[in-house]
Formats: C-alpha cells, structure tokens, sequence
C-alpha cells in the first residue's frame, strides 16, 4: 500500500523562536514523525504550502484539489491546521477513487505533549481500512466533514448534528 501525504502547514508544522510566541510554518514535521517508526507502507510525501489555515485562502484550497485529484494514488494523507481543516475537506467532497483524510495537531509536532503523533498515525489506519471519501482524523476519532466542527474552549473536534 502507498499513502501520499501532502503538507499543507498549521499548527502541527509551526517552529517557535521565543517566549513571545513568534512562528514560522516549518517544514513537513510528518517527515520526522514516519521516519522515526517501524511502518508497513510506502509513502511519498509533497509540501504544497506552509501556511497557518487562518491564512489560507479559496485559491490555497483549489490549489489542494487540483494536487489532489491530479495524483494518481487513491489514499491521501493532508496535514493541515485545524482552525480551517473542515473548510478544506468540504471542498474536497466527491473525488471518485480517492480515501483523503485531513489531520493536524493542537500543538506543534516538536512540542513534547503534542498530539500529532497520535493523529497522524489514527489518520494512516483510517486511511488504509475506509472506502473512497473525505474524512477527518482527530482527537482518535474520525469524522465525517460535514458532522464535526473544532471546539476552542475544549482543544478538540467534536461530533454535530
């Protein structure tokens, strides 16, 4: 099984520099994350943008579409922040042949009690076992994209009606 993973940025990717919390969206931190695992699958990895998702615009989210649909593999992986990563998912609704889960992380993947490890690896086996669609992977859940929303004051994605 292959997995391409495209890295959009977000929290997950972000490199502080000072107690002021002054950041840079860094490089693809899931390099670090797959490179240090005993793992059963190949995997490309491609970094498309390095933005904070407050950043990101209607054309930084066409630009993941066109990408993601011109690839040739049918499971994708998309790190991505998750301030905007329910925006990004509902315009990837209805790619034929494609299983795209988004994921991310609460804090930085260099931050010792990050989450992304966690997600990223609840995203790889959501990626290998679900049928063809977008979903997101968080907090060790998946969720349908049109069904969840980030809850601020709890750290976490939650279910909706």
């Amino acid at each position: 099984m292959k997995i391409k993973i495209f890295s959009v940025g977000g929290t997950i990717d972000k490199v502080y520099f000072d107690k002021l919390s002054d950041y840079q969206v860094g490089f693809p931190s899931i390099r670090d994350i797959l490179g240090g695992l005993p793992i059963a699958f190949e995997y490309e990895i491609e970094s498309l943008l390095r933005k904070d998702s407050l950043d990101m615009d209607d054309a930084d989210r066409l630009l993941i579409k066109s990408r993601v649909e011109a690839d040739p593999c049918s499971k994708i992986i998309i790190t991505h922040g998750t301030d905007t990563m329910v925006n990004t998912a509902r315009l990837l609704d209805h790619l034929p042949g494609k299983c795209v889960v988004l994921t991310g992380a609460m804090e930085p993947a260099h931050f010792k009690s990050s989450d992304a490890v966690f997600n990223v690896g609840v995203a790889v086996g959501a990626v290998s076992v679900l049928a063809d669609g977008i979903y997101i992977a968080m907090n060790g859940r998946v969720f349908n994209p049109f069904r969840v929303r980030k809850n601020r004051d709890l750290g976490l994605f939650e279910e909706v009606d």
